[in-house]
């Protein structure tokens, strides 16, 4: 093979007493797509931070074009031709998208004026081939999916050779996925690399020529794409089989009859209206549509956390009055966030704090914390639900995504919730962290607790939940039973092609 553009030989780092990356090497050629798999915690954002400037390794050393360089800032870096999409969002909110697309750029000009204009001309241009968002918006008033792409767009701004994309998709629609992978696949035609750090197998064996796993901070396998299979990437990743990535689902006659929530008619005069519909004991209900239909505002409205105009709320056929999020959680009904880091969690702080925020009461004695009882309620909830972790006083900054999550659902445990709510609950988790998701949210059902799962993902939709309900445009689409679903069905009612026979039904209801 030629020479790489980029090669990364015997890197390590370590953070503390954990050692995130021991001794791995890595290579990437010019013009090619490069997937890097491993699962959350296995040390493939750590290199790519490292590659980018934002950390330094402890040991080995990057090499460009057959040089040996030092990245030691993101801004050393982009002057070397790399460019990083970071997983987590990473603008400045109160800045718009156009401020925040050439912001590096901006930071190198020695002109002491600003040519507005055309920083908004440019930067919508760049914008354009994303998706029609206004460049002139600040960046706090787009939705998660927007901001995402305002980080590849600020990406593609760059004269970068090599182009880093971590979990690009995770926060994308189907189409503005397809329409990413177009620009990609340019990218690649014009001889820019690209490193494509993703979960999703279909992505990267329909994109990437060759993938790269990684597992506990080490190197394991090279393999090009056309000469392995999903299954063997998954099985290199985790170490293991895993089985089944979804539990089994209730039969027919072991679904209860019993209704533990009940919404009715409820309408925000805005983004949805007249959603009606019975959540059963012990259920796993699944909410599925395109990402700007509504879903998550739904369940905004029913915690409290959005105002509703017109609705009920009924809990165990008890009427609800709940005009805020700590209405709902003294009723019973929890909501996990699609922005897990962004509002589901208090990063900074540790382990133990984020499980009991949500009832501090619980653990307060004379209106202090009794620490005694908060550790016993955080050991608890970390042994039911197998948190790996370094002690419960460990930040949860310092955790894998999906011990992160784990963390985030013994919070809405620990109030001992009937209906809890999860959106997005395994965005950005690795394969491995998915399924031990899965078994869990399963084995609360079965201690009868009903839950909410809405998901853009249509397997995790398919396969995990009992019944699906797809919103439309903030109304209810369709309902489709265990023998209904399929993903054709889910997209055919979400795009407005299809109905099902309980749609009148369900609409009448509300």
């Amino acid at each position: 093979m030629p020479e790489p553009v980029l090669e990364i030989r015997h890197v390590s780092k370590r953070f503390g007493a954990i050692k995130a990356l021991t001794d791995v090497d890595f290579s990437l050629q010019k013009g090619e797509i490069h997937a890097l798999c491993g699962e959350n915690g296995a040390g493939k954002s750590t290199l790519m931070n490292i590659i980018a400037g934002v950390l330094q390794p402890d040991e080995g050393e990057i090499v460009l074009d057959g040089n040996v360089v030092t990245v030691s800032s993101p801004s050393t870096a982009q002057r070397l031709g790399i460019g990083l999409v970071h997983q987590e969002i990473a603008l400045c909110p109160d800045a718009t998208v156009a401020e925040n697309m050439f912001m590096a750029a901006t930071g190198r000009s020695r002109s002491l004026l600003m040519n507005y204009g055309a920083l908004v001309r440019d930067a919508q241009a760049v914008m354009n081939r994303l998706a029609s968002v206004d460049v002139r918006r600040k960046v706090s008033e787009l939705p998660i999916s927007s901001q995402q792409l305002v980080e590849i767009a600020k990406a593609l701004t760059l004269d970068c050779r090599v182009l880093i994309f971590d979990e690009p998709t995770a926060a994308l629609t189907e189409t503005e996925a397809q329409i990413l992978f177009g620009i990609i696949r340019d990218l690649k035609a014009a001889g820019i690399s690209i490193i494509y750090i993703s979960h999703r197998m279909a992505e990267i064996f329909s994109l990437c020529d060759r993938v790269t796993v990684f597992r506990d901070g080490r190197y394991v396998c090279t393999e090009t794409i056309a000469e392995t299979t999903p299954e063997e990437v998954v099985r290199r990743m985790v170490g293991r089989e895993i089985d089944r990535l979804y539990p089994a689902k209730l039969a027919a006659d072991e679904l209860s009859s019993d209704t533990v929530l009940s919404v009715r008619g409820l309408s925000d005069g805005s983004r949805f209206d007249s959603i009606g519909f019975d959540l059963r004991k012990g259920e796993i209900l699944g909410i599925g549509g395109l990402i700007g239909s509504g879903r998550t505002e739904i369940a905004e409205g029913i915690c409290g956390l959005r105002p509703v105009t017109s609705g009920e709320v009924v809990l165990a056929d008890e009427p609800q009055r709940i005009t805020r999020y700590a209405d709902a959680v003294k009723a019973g009904i929890v909501y996990l966030s699609e922005d897990r880091k962004g509002s589901g969690l208090f990063l900074d702080l540790s382990i133990a704090s984020n499980i009991s925020v949500l009832d501090l009461a619980r653990v307060t004695r004379l209106g202090l914390v009794d620490r005694g009882a908060e550790a016993s309620l955080a050991t608890s909830f970390a042994r039911r639900l197998g948190l790996r972790m370094g002690g419960i006083e460990q930040p949860v900054s310092s955790l894998s995504g999906g011990n992160q999550q784990k963390v985030a659902i013994a919070k809405q445990l620990a109030v001992e919730p009937k209906v809890i709510i999860m959106d997005e609950p395994t965005r950005g988790i690795d394969v491995g962290a998915k399924s031990e998701i899965h078994k869990l949210l399963r084995d609360l059902a079965k201690s009868g607790i009903g839950i909410i799962v809405i998901s853009s993902e249509l397997p995790e939709l398919l396969g995990l939940c009992d019944r699906v309900l797809v919103i439309r445009e903030g109304r209810l689409a369709g309902e489709l039973d265990a023998d209904q679903m399929s993903e054709e069905a889910v997209i055919r009612l979400a795009s407005g092609v299809g109905t099902n026979n309980k749609q009148t039904a369900a609409q009448d209801a509300a």
